[in-house]
Formats: C-alpha cells, structure tokens, sequence
C-alpha cells in the first residue's frame, strides 16, 4: 500500500553569512532567474508521491515569499516559523496536523537545496516507510582536523563511517512530530542542526541513504553565485551534423560503369579521372561537408596522376579516417542515383554491402535509392549519371 507523503520547505533563516542583511535571506536570492525557494519548490511538487506541501517562513517576509513562488504560491501552505531551525520546523509539523489530512511520511527540506533530485527523495521516502526515519548522506572525502585553540590542529579524525547529512530527511509523521513537541516540552534545546538529531534523541531510527553530491546547502554568497553560473551553463549540444554532396559525370562509349562501388555491365562507361563513379563521389563530399574539410577535389585533384583510374573507394575511407580523426561516428550514409540507365534496382544490396564496408556502417543504416529524370536534360538524353547523397555523423568533444 502507497503511504502518503507531505512536504515541509524550512525557508525561515536569514543566511547572514550570504550577505542576508544587505542582499536578502539567501532562499529568495536569485540563480538562473528564479529564486532560490522557488527552485526548491519546484522538486517536490512535480515529485509524484508528494502531496501537501508547507513553506515556514520568516515573519517578515510574506511578500518575498509571494514574489518569489509567484503562481505556485497557491499550492502550498505558508507558515511563520520561528527563530530557530528546530522551531519553524515544528511550525510545519503542527501546520500539517492542523490541515486534517495526516500524511504518514513527512519530507524535510531546507530550502536552500535546490538541487536535490527524485531518485534521492524516492529513497529517502522508501527508506522512511520501512525504518521509521531516513536521511539522504554522503561519505566524508576529506581528511577530518579537529582544531585547538588558536588553531593548532588538536587531533586527525578517522574518518571511516563519517558522513555528511543531507536533506530531505524522512520520517514517519506521528514519531518526529511527538520527537519535536517533546523536545520543545522537556529537553530546552533549541541547538539540534537537524531533524536526524531530533530523532536520535528521541531514541527513533534513522536510517543512512544514498545522498547526491550535487545536493549542496547554499551558504555563502560564494555558493550562490557558483549556483546561479550551474543553472546559467549552456546544456550540452548533441553535436549531430549532416552534409550532402553531389556529382555527375558524362557517358561515353565503353562497356561498364562503376556505380557505389559495384561494377555493372553497360554499353557506355561513365568519363572521369578516376573510375567516375558518381554515386562515391557525392558520398565523399557529404561526408568531408560534416566537418568543414573541403571537397573531393581537395583531397584527390585531378591534376594529380596518381589518381588516375583509382577506384572511388580509397576517397570514401578516406574521409571516414579524418571524419574519425576529428571525433566523428558516422550514423547513416544516402545515395540517390539519377539514370536512365542502366537499371540500379538488381544492384541496390551490392552497393549498400560496399558502402558499409567502406564506412563501418550496419547495413541498415546505408541506403541506395534511383530514379530517373524522365527523359528530361542531359540525364535523360542519357548524356551522364548524375548522384545526391546525404550522410549524418555525431561529432564528441574532439571535433
């Protein structure tokens, strides 16, 4: 059976040591256009298992808060807190009791994470449910120094089974609300840093879970500005690039063409410095088009002899080695043959075996399509075979 699950957002501190006194509490800051709070916010209501949701404020600032949620202020309950942690958290507690609907998990959140995530919630949630409380923790990387006076280290902490608390922290309702009003009634306490501390001296479990590094706690103005510069970071693009070439060479007496690689028996051949064939060549250049390297001509002049009669291929892998130099992964390669003759279709498979051998291609990524041009221009007079061809590659970071 589903447990419900309610929300309480801690957004009552004044974040001195972010400059609150002069810019404002650091939850109603601005990263990525959007205040802090808000961005908060935003995790938990779209989080399918979470239902009522309440903000503690500060006394003072009700209209930052309205200004800050904007439209989403109406799907939440605000609340004044109190002066410490441990008091607006206890505000949230008997605003959810004081709403009718007991939820039986209750998610605590500083809203001064913006940055936690759904599979950290799901945990702490599922965790909660079974064990009574949860938090979300990350293994202390750092070597621990405890100080002594003047600053003198004191002692090296081990550091084995240290870890940094995060939140939200979960617990089933009825127990960290009984833990928070006998804290408040008996301990005179007002020092616990978290929920988890509550707990633990209310004798409840709680229970460690997978936290996430990027679920840092805003404190500093530093922290802000390296929060709003993540929001702000161009997200990568997948860098999908497509060029298309095209050739055409004239028909002359002969007794074959060589078309996409495949030798076909005809009465006309097709004329060029090399073996002519059109359909290599178009793919060539629609390959070097996808990084900017020129065209055939470039690479292969036909000034140059020692091209001379060279089959299409050698242009074909060679474009798929600078392709591959630049980071390049070829995705799929279309040729389109224009004829009137002779018939490609009893060819096609041919032509598509030889163009994936040359690039690296699956045979179903490589397509040989044909038409004619009919009888319309030097095409159709059967004057030459002209070929469009289109290839698409994803270039990594190295292009």
């Amino acid at each position: 059976m589903t447990q419900s699950v309610a929300a309480i957002l801690v957004a009552a501190g004044r974040g001195e040591r972010a400059g609150g006194l002069t810019d404002g509490p650091k939850q109603y800051r601005r990263i990525g256009g959007r205040a802090v709070l808000a961005h908060a916010l935003d995790i938990f209501r779209s989080h399918p298992r979470v239902g009522p949701i309440v903000v503690v404020i500060h006394a003072d600032d009700a209209v930052l808060c309205r200004d800050a949620l904007g439209d989403a202020a109406d799907d939440v309950q605000i609340v004044t807190g109190g002066a410490e942690r441990q008091i607006s958290v206890r505000c949230g507690l008997e605003a959810l009791a004081a709403s009718g609907t007991l939820p039986e998990i209750v998610l605590i959140h500083d809203a001064v994470r913006p940055f936690t995530d759904p599979a950290t919630i799901d945990r702490v949630i599922a965790a909660a449910a079974s064990h009574g409380g949860a938090i979300p923790a990350v293994a202390i990387a750092d070597t621990i120094k405890r100080a002594a006076a003047g600053g003198a280290i004191a002692e090296t902490v081990p550091r084995s089974g240290l870890y940094g608390a995060q939140t939200p922290q979960g617990f089933r309702f009825a127990a960290i609300r009984d833990a928070h009003a006998a804290a408040a009634a008996g301990s005179g306490r007002t020092d616990f840093t978290d929920d988890a501390s509550i707990a633990e001296w209310a004798g409840l479990a709680v229970m460690l879970v997978e936290g996430a590094a990027g679920n840092v706690k805003l404190t500093t103005r530093e922290d802000i500005l390296t929060a709003d510069a993540r929001l702000k970071e161009t997200p990568p693009m997948i860098d999908v690039r497509t060029g298309n070439g095209y050739d055409v060479h004239r028909l002359v007496a002969g007794d074959h063409v060589t078309l996409c690689g495949v030798r076909i028996p005809h009465d006309r051949r097709l004329d060029g410095h090399s073996d002519a064939d059109v359909g290599l060549h178009a793919l060539t250049d629609a390959l070097l088009a996808t990084c900017g390297a020129g065209d055939i001509g470039d690479h292969f002049p036909p000034s140059d002899p020692q091209w001379k009669g060279a089959a299409s291929h050698i242009f074909v892998e060679k474009a798929v080695e600078i392709i591959s130099a630049k980071g390049g992964r070829i995705m799929n390669a279309d040729v389109s043959l224009i004829c009137e003759a002779p018939k490609i279709a009893p060819h096609r498979r041919a032509m598509r075996e030889a163009i994936a051998a040359m690039t690296g291609l699956t045979l179903d990524r490589v397509s040989v399509k044909a038409t004619t041009n009919e009888a319309i221009g030097f095409v159709g007079r059967k004057e030459g075979i002209a070929a469009i061809a289109t290839a698409s590659v994803v270039y990594g970071e190295t292009a």
